[in-house]
């Protein structure tokens, strides 16, 4: 008897405890999701740290948080529906939190602006560990 030849394609990220897991699609989800927690991390140091800077035109930041306010209002309007409704969920209302911490960036001193931006970075990371669990723990569609 000879072994069975391995099959090309079949690597680690294809079967973790004997069911597929990571297709391309789920891949590519965490992979956002990794640079939205990596995304909210600069954003907490940024904050902490003091270096940030409010641009000397608050309008930009007020113009940038209606556009999230918008995609957060679109997000719930209409849902792919090709993705699970929690992570709608959590990707709408983390756009609007952080779309409204935004907001009011644009209106708050610089000294609350920080706190804010911090906040928003919060809001970010665990965005990103919770639509990274939810796309983790997604069952794929069997053929």
């Amino acid at each position: 008897m000879h072994a069975p030849e391995p099959r090309l394609g079949r690597g680690l990220l294809s079967s973790i405890g004997g069911r597929p897991v990571l297709n391309p699609a789920n891949l590519f989800r965490l992979l956002t999701e990794f640079i939205l927690l990596l995304l909210g991390a600069l954003l907490i140091v940024l904050a902490l740290s003091g270096h940030a800077r409010l641009p000397s035109h608050p309008e930009a930041l007020a113009i940038a948080g209606v556009i999230l306010l918008y995609l957060a209002a679109r997000s719930w309007s209409r849902p792919d529906p090709k993705i699970p409704r929690a992570e709608t969920h959590i990707r709408a209302g983390s756009l609007l939190i952080v779309g409204a911490l935004i907001l009011a960036m644009a209106i708050f001193s610089r000294r609350h602006s920080l706190v804010l931006l911090a906040i928003a970075g919060g809001v970010l990371v665990l965005r990103g560990i919770a639509g990274a669990a939810l796309a983790w723990c997604e069952r794929p569609p069997s053929r």
